[in-house]
């Protein structure tokens, strides 16, 4: 599970902060944690994702040494995401490890 605060990878946003973890209540009274997740790429992009069972693929950012050698690989077809990604990790170490 995610804190509060995390930088982490959301296959949909990219690089993203976890602003929060919130409930919502589904129209049946249930109660659900969601991530409340903004993109560190555009600020104006948020997402809620479930804490449980969610189908979005969440995961920890590449470490410095995987950038690097990613970096070096890049080529035209490869996602604004990804290189966001290793751009992010490179240039924020000291933050992120």
């Amino acid at each position: 599970m995610f804190e509060k605060k995390d930088i982490i990878y959301s296959e949909t946003i990219g690089v993203c902060r976890v602003d929060d973890i919130t409930k919502l209540t589904q129209k049946k009274g249930e109660t659900i944690a969601y991530y409340v997740l903004r993109s560190m790429e555009n600020k104006d992009k948020v997402a809620y994702i479930p804490v449980d069972k969610h189908i979005v693929n969440l995961r920890n950012l590449i470490d410095y040494e995987e950038a690097k050698e990613m970096q070096s690989k890049l080529t035209k077809d490869d996602s604004n995401l990804k290189k966001f990604e290793i751009n992010f990790v490179i240039n924020n170490y000291e933050k992120v490890k």
